[in-house]
């Protein structure tokens, strides 16, 4: 390689190289250079390669030829003669591409504006495939470049393939991520018809996302919605949704009535960090009926069937923390404890002065409001009262012996209720103390075995962490049994044993007296793999041993197991469960096995049966589930990929929910086909059939979130 260095009057200065031994460079005495058979040129961040190259190192312009290849910033521009000048940027081409992650342009007749470095050129095409024959493509007319920013077109058509299928007179796109696109999702389900689920996502700097909806359903009608995401800076974000439907087939509620025909949804949620320490937070989710979430976004309604609105606010210092909570209700058909509001003021765990004692704390102050839902203009037993509640307790952490860690706790608790009002209020005024004392006991021992190998497990070098732990805790009656108070913050169903200490415990309304000692075991067996520490296997078990049961409970409390086996790196194998000592059955048994070898397939299925419960409480689970989930996905090769999901109700002996998914990997986009068959919950079939595109510069789902839910690629 033979360098040459071009002296110029301004800096930097052009340089030229040869990149290959046989090419060579001629200088001119007027400053002309000639290069053949492989040249690098060289002015500042920019570089052009060429086979041939004419370069006037006065004015910085350089005649090309050959595989040019320029690049500027992050721009990249390729064709076979350019002519171009590394000063004022000017270029001129007869054909070319170019580049900018995610976009990318080929068009003829290029020119530059020397002013403004702005590009034009004729018959060119847009595509965000960064392949020679993109299936996806604008073509155009006229395009207008400005490098690092963005490509106008006029007269543009959307070609997927050979196949036109979309004309715009006028076309822009941001040579970023964050540009404006449509996404189309075209599909049939058995309780819509056919159906086109449109969107227009665009953005306003860097600051602001919005998304106009336009969708139509045969069988349902026209559904039209906008959505607005804002960044505030130190202020936080704020999140906008408002979706309304005239729906022309409404379907029925549980009381077998028809839903309304006008349906919306209105949502809004803002967080921020404004000043150090500072938390706010707020939702308002109002929807015109039950139903209308369930039905048109399946994806929102799994994740939360009955969304609160709330506003909070928390200031948080070393020791104590205040919190600011209201929520009200907005939608009659859902039942809600409001609180208007509740103040919380909370006390860290910490140190009494230089004694060996810690003092925590927690008090508030609300009025609350428990509104039942409103159905069939029935009239709800609604009640409401104000309650001060405070709450106090001293622990001293010990450990003897250098490794058994003992805790002694005693505590108490004050509370105050005004005398309930409203048609279901029966409580008068009540002042209530609580007691409570208590100790845990806990150590923690280890061994290893770092000579112990096996290939088949991974396993190179073992540790055993093994940690008893026994929990009593005693709670004499409180003077005021749970019957004598308004039931706001109440025990609700739970798939885990409840915490039985205070403030963990946090229920309370349900305080009663307690005399009981939890007894638990962890295991940890861990290995090194790929250099780092790995759980071979992990296994929590632990009971209640209720010395004095209260009316209605045994002696001892489900036996809960919690274990973790994860014999390679790509096999894991979960499972939890609830086992009842009385009854000599499982409450709650969920076993998930999950194969992932590599890239080319992966296989997930969970077991999961809920033992029936119908006691008419709070805590009581319901009808129970005695299921069977499974998810396969196999990659064909990298631009084709498949997956299934299968939802098979043991108890039923039927197959009440299976997807199958066709996925094609499109370079700048992914498409997926998916394939799904229902049993709704009116024992009908619901079928559908949808074709989902998403930018993977801008993908419309988090990672794997089609794999747990399916329903995602409707749309919804």
């Amino acid at each position: 390689m033979v360098p040459a260095g071009l002296c110029a009057q301004e800096q930097p200065a052009l340089q030229v190289e040869t990149l290959t031994p046989e090419g060579f460079i001629e200088r001119e005495p007027s400053g002309l250079w000639t290069g053949h058979n492989g040249i690098l040129v060289r002015y500042g961040t920019a570089t052009l390669v060429a086979q041939d190259v004419s370069v006037n190192e006065k004015t910085g312009e350089v005649i090309a030829d050959g595989n040019v290849r320029i690049q500027r910033d992050e721009q990249v521009w390729v064709g076979e003669h350019i002519r171009y000048n590394f000063k004022t940027r000017q270029m001129e081409a007869e054909q070319f591409r170019t580049g900018k992650s995610p976009v990318f342009v080929a068009a003829e007749g290029l020119h530059g504006d020397i002013t403004n470095r702005v590009y034009f050129a004729t018959n060119a095409f847009v595509t965000t495939d960064d392949v020679a024959q993109p299936f996806q493509k604008m073509r155009a007319k006229y395009i207008k470049i400005v490098p690092g920013k963005y490509v106008q077109a006029r007269h543009a058509t959307l070609y997927l393939g050979d196949v036109p299928v979309f004309y715009f007179p006028y076309y822009s796109r941001k040579l970023d991520e964050r540009a404006n696109h449509f996404n189309f999702v075209p599909g049939y389900r058995s309780r819509y018809g056919p159906f086109l689920l449109s969107s227009y996502t665009w953005f306003w700097g860097d600051e602001f996302e919005g998304r106009l909806h336009m969708d139509y359903r045969l069988k349902r009608g026209v559904g039209t919605g906008a959505d607005a995401d804002y960044q505030l800076g130190r202020w936080g974000e704020a999140n906008f949704k408002y979706y309304y439907l005239r729906d022309e087939q409404p379907e029925p509620d549980v009381n077998g009535a028809p839903f309304p025909e006008n349906r919306q949804i209105v949502r809004f949620s803002y967080q921020s960090s404004p000043l150090t320490n500072l938390s706010l937070k707020g939702a308002v989710n109002y929807q015109s009926d039950a139903g209308v979430l369930k039905e048109f976004f399946e994806r929102a309604y799994r994740q939360n069937p009955q969304p609160n609105t709330f506003f909070d606010a928390s200031k948080f210092w070393q020791n104590f923390s205040l919190d600011f909570y209201a929520q009200p209700r907005v939608n009659d058909f859902f039942e809600t404890v409001e609180r208007l509001p509740e103040v919380k003021l909370t006390g860290y765990r910490q140190q009494i002065g230089a004694s060996p004692l810690y003092y925590e704390s927690e008090s508030s102050f609300g009025y609350f409001h428990r509104r039942f839902a409103e159905t069939n203009g029935t009239v709800p037993g609604d009640f409401a009262a104000a309650r001060a509640d405070t709450y106090h307790q001293v622990v001293l952490p010990q450990t003897f012996f250098g490794w058994l860690n003992v805790t002694p706790r005693v505590g108490g608790r004050f509370t105050y209720y005004s005398e309930a009002t409203g048609p279901g209020a029966n409580t008068d005024e009540v002042y209530r103390g609580v007691f409570n004392t208590g100790a845990e006991l806990s150590f923690k021992a280890s061994r290893t075995w770092p000579g112990v190998r096996n290939n088949f497990l991974q396993v190179d070098g073992l540790r055993h962490i093994i940690e008893p732990s026994l929990n009593y805790v005693y709670v004499p009656s409180p003077h005021h049994g749970t019957n004598d108070l308004p039931q706001f913050d109440y025990e609700l169903a739970s798939l885990r044993l409840l915490p039985i200490e205070f403030p963990d415990y946090n229920s309370i309304d349900s305080i009663d007296s307690q005399n009981v000692l939890r007894i638990g075991l962890r295991n940890r067996l861990q290995t090194k793999r790929e250099g780092n520490i790995d759980n071979l296997f992990y296994w929590e078990l632990f009971t209640d041993w209720r010395l004095r049961p209260r009316d209605g409970q045994t002696t001892f409390s489900d036996v809960y197991s919690d274990m973790v086996f994860k014999p390679r790196a790509w096999l894991t194998f979960e499972s939890e469960n609830r086992f009842d000592i009385d009854r000599t059955e499982f409450s709650l048994a969920r076993e998930t096995l999950t194969l992932q070898p590599g890239t080319a397939w992966s296989w997930g299925i969970t077991y999961f049966y809920l033992r029936e419960d119908r006691r008419p409480l709070p805590t009581a689970w319901g009808a129970g589930n005695d299921v069977i989930n499974s998810s396969f996905f196999y990659r064909l090769n990298e631009n084709w990929g498949l997956r299934a999901s299968h939802y098979f109700d043991v108890r039923d002996g039927k197959m009440k929910e299976q997807a199958y998914t066709v996925y094609r990997d499109l370079r700048s986009w992914t498409a997926a086909l998916v394939f799904r068959l229902r049993e709704d919950s009116n024992g009908k079939n619901d079928f559908g059939i949808a074709l989902t595109f998403s930018l993977k510069a801008r993908p419309r789902f988090g990672l794997g979130s089609d794999a747990v839910s399916p329903y995602s690629l409707f749309g919804s």
